[in-house]
């Protein structure tokens, strides 16, 4: 659903360049050229038309195997910027654990999800999704009814997730097919009651960042750079059909790459066991 209202916007927003009653067949080289020339002149950003071209370039590929139309659309190529993440003061302040004698289910409810959240980096519709049949807590695992790719996923719970998650079901109940992270009713969260009360959550905690994607990208930063970790688990742990999409992780991140260079130069180390000359002895 969520790829059908992208795919439905762009396509509102490309008719503003491009004449789309035309007929299909009749669409050339040129059309395309000049609906680019018309983006950039209507002062669009690389990224944005980057996304309206590689929707129309699945939509191309899906006529030209239809036999529809010959002609393709190239992507356009895209900035490359460095993703804002949660700084680790803030996220300090998010995983305080919430007083469970005074607060409100919600809150707590939000304090597990963003646990959740920075254990597996997981999209906020994979979050909705789990239901409580989905956890193996006696060997640390979570199995993911939805993906963005349709593939089954199996991603491991550490230890502190799993003990959260232990305390969080004795608070919620609920029967195995029930959704996990739920209203205060029982029912799945909405896509955009999980993103208001996140928001919420933060806030009050006095963090002004509110994206659940944004977890996914810190995720990703601190298994890369903190954690040590390698792309190819990465792209396993965060459901990349291939690797290409991890090593856009890895490239944001590249300015990350002077943290504890000391211990990973080998120059550092070749120099560590040398005396240091004093000047002037």
């Amino acid at each position: 659903e969520k790829t059908l209202e992208t795919y439905s916007s762009h396509l509102h927003a490309v008719s503003k360049h491009l004449d789309i009653q035309k007929d299909i067949a009749d669409l050339n080289k040129r059309d395309l050229e000049n609906m680019i020339a018309s983006m950039r002149e209507s002062g669009l950003s690389s990224n944005t038309i980057n996304s309206y071209t590689r929707t129309l370039k699945s939509f191309f590929s899906w006529c030209n195997a239809e036999g529809l139309t010959a002609v393709n659309l190239p992507l356009y190529k895209a900035e490359e910027t460095v993703k804002e993440t949660y700084t680790d003061a803030e996220l300090k302040a998010l995983l305080k654990k919430p007083d469970v004698r005074k607060c409100t289910f919600a809150e707590f409810r939000d304090w597990v999800v963003v646990n959740f959240l920075l254990n597996s980096g997981c999209r906020a519709a994979t979050v909705r999704a789990i239901q409580i049949r989905d956890l193996d807590l006696d060997n640390s695992l979570v199995y993911y009814r939805h993906t963005k790719n349709k593939k089954a996923q199996v991603i491991p719970l550490c230890s502190p997730m799993t003990a959260i998650l232990r305390e969080y079901l004795r608070v919620r109940g609920g029967a195995a097919a029930d959704y996990l992270f739920c209203t205060e009713s029982g029912g799945q969260l909405t896509e955009n009651g999980l993103r208001q009360s996140i928001a919420r959550y933060n806030q009050r905690r006095g963090v002004e960042k509110t994206s659940i994607h944004l977890f996914r990208h810190t995720f990703a930063r601190k298994y890369l750079i903190d954690c040590g970790g390698d792309a190819f688990t990465l792209q396993r742990l965060l459901g990349h059909s291939t690797l290409n999409m991890t090593k856009h992780y890895c490239a944001i991140f590249d300015t990350d790459i002077t943290k504890n260079f000391d211990s990973l130069s080998p120059l550092a180390q070749l120099k560590g066991g040398e005396h240091k000359i004093k000047m002037g002895a």
